[in-house]
Parts: C-alpha cells; structure tokens; sequence
C-alpha cells in the first residue's frame, strides 16, 4: 500500500506550485506553472477584493447593501487594486520559484514599454478602422472629457496591463520558453491569460464565444512573441495597456464585454454583429482575430528572421 503512493506523492510534490522543481516531463511542468498562475491570481484578488471591502466599511458603506462608490471610482479601485497581484506575483517569483527578476522579464529595458504602446495605439487605429469599412462602427464626433480622471484611468490600465502580462507572460511563459518547446510555452500562456476572461466571455450570446477565445489566444500569441523577441515584459505590458485605455477610454468601446467608460472621440457601434463583436466589443470581432493574427504571423517572421541571422 504504502509503495503504490510512492508515485502519487511524487507526482504531487512535482506538480506542487509551491516549491520551484522543474526538472520533470513538459506536461507536468506546464501543469505545474498553470497551477502557480491560478494561484498568485487568485490569492491576488482575494487580497484586492478584501482591501476594497475594508476600504467601503471604513468609508462608511456597507457592500453587502449595495452601498457603493461611484461607477468610475468603483472601476479605478478595481485597475489600481491590482497592484495586490503585481506584488503576489514578485514575491511568489523571489520566495517560491528563487529566481531573478529579469528572468521574468522584468528587465532594466524599461523603454521597451513605450514601443509596446506605440504598438497598441497601430493595432487599435487598423482593426477599428477596418470595421468602420463595414459600416458596423461609426465615427460620431469629439467631445472634451480629457480630464484629471482620464489621466488616473491611463495609470490604472498601466497597473492592470503590467499585472495581467506579470502572470500570464512572467509567471508561465518565461518560466516555460526554455524548458519545453516554444509552442507549448506559447499554448500555456494563452490558456493562462484565457481562462480569467471565459466567465464573462460566455456570458454573451453563443455566436460570440469563437471569435472571442480566438481574439484571446492570438493576442495573447502577440504579447509571447513580443516578449520573445525584445528579451523582456515591458513591450507586452505597453501593449496591453495602451490597448485597454485606447479602446475604453478614448474610443468608448466595449472592452472585453465591460462598456466603454467614456470618450474623447466618440466612436458607436450601429449594430450587433461578428464584424464589431457585438456587446462584446471589438475583442469578439472576425476582423479584429484577422489584424491579431497578421500581427502574430508578422512577429513570429521577424524572431525566425532575427535568429537565422545570429546563426549565420
């Protein structure tokens, strides 16, 4: 009896995420790494969700009466809150998995970030004015909201891109990318990053659900190969952040099924279809995988590229 657990307690102990072994076969690794995701996410939220809860009861609110703060201060708690996750997952990196900051793409390339965003701000301006060609997003004028707020909710999506990509590109694919091969490593951080946004992703009408998990694993692909080929986080986080403030707050869009928040170009979508994603928004839209996987394919050439001439 005691011989046939031999093999369990093995397995466990290596698929355990709170010890930093890696020597083992690439499934269980992968398994191992997803585990360590799901839980530096969800002891991060817990923490957040406790800090806000406290935070209302302090400010005399009661949030099991509905008593709230407002919609926009409500939803900068949420983005800045996840400055919890960003330090569950360092200190997760440093005490469990014993490894420098830089592995985890945090490099001192800090620039890198900006380029990200520059890539944001393109990816954003091609898909929706593809749509717009369909008639399906129409341009409705500019309005003057630019405000103190809009700067806090810049930095709130700063926080929340560099904390979503800490996980899903830190945490999993640059513990993967040199221990099995590139797309398993790749694969694992996609469905890391998917996961968190099924929930609200089927909560939508069934025709949605494709387009969307597509939208999810190909931009998660570009975060990868970013990552992969500027050696660290920080374009992935410019990215991912500049894409959430660009589509919510400038254009006013549907951001991964949450309404757009206001905007400085008013920017409206005429009907609900797999052209502008519908409810959704443009992250469940048939052009918008078509511009993500472009983008993939075209980063994916630019690192073969890159290493053919290292070899050479």
């Amino acid at each position: 009896m005691i011989r046939s657990l031999v093999p369990v307690r093995g397995f466990i102990k290596n698929i355990s995420p709170f010890n930093n072994r890696d020597d083992m076969p690439s499934a269980l690794l992968i398994t191992k790494k997803l585990l360590a995701f799901f839980l530096c996410y969800l002891a991060g939220i817990f923490l957040a969700e406790g800090l806000v809860i406290g935070g209302l009861f302090l400010c005399g609110r009661n949030f099991l009466k509905g008593e709230m703060f407002s919609e926009n201060v409500m939803l900068l708690l949420k983005l800045y809150g996840m400055i919890i996750l960003i330090a569950v997952c360092i200190l997760y990196w440093k005490l469990v998995v014993k490894r420098k900051l830089n592995e985890m793409g945090i490099t001192k390339k800090i620039s890198g970030w900006f380029m990200g965003a520059g890539m944001g701000v393109v990816l954003i301006i091609t898909a929706v004015s593809a749509i717009m060609v369909t008639g399906t997003i129409k341009f409705s004028g500019f309005s003057a909201n630019f405000n103190i707020t809009m700067l806090l909710m810049l930095g709130g999506y700063i926080v929340q891109g560099a904390a979503e990509e800490l996980l899903s590109r830190g945490l999993v694919f640059c513990s993967l990318k040199d221990k099995v091969s590139l797309p398993a490593a790749v694969g694992a951080s996609a469905a890391a990053f998917a996961l968190p946004h099924m929930g609200t992703l089927c909560s939508f009408e069934a025709e949605y659900i494709f387009p969307g998990v597509l939208c999810l694993i190909l931009i998660s692909c570009v975060f990868s190969l970013l990552t992969l080929r500027t050696k660290s986080i920080w374009a992935a986080c410019g990215l991912h952040s500049m894409w959430n403030f660009c589509l919510s707050c400038i254009l006013g869009l549907d951001l991964s099924g949450s309404e757009g928040s206001w905007a400085v170009i008013n920017m409206r979508t005429s009907d609900k279809n797999l052209f502008n994603g519908g409810r959704y928004g443009i992250e469940a839209s048939i052009i918008t995988a078509a511009v993500l996987a472009a983008a993939a394919v075209l980063l994916w050439h630019m690192y073969k590229r890159n290493n053919t001439e290292r070899q050479a």
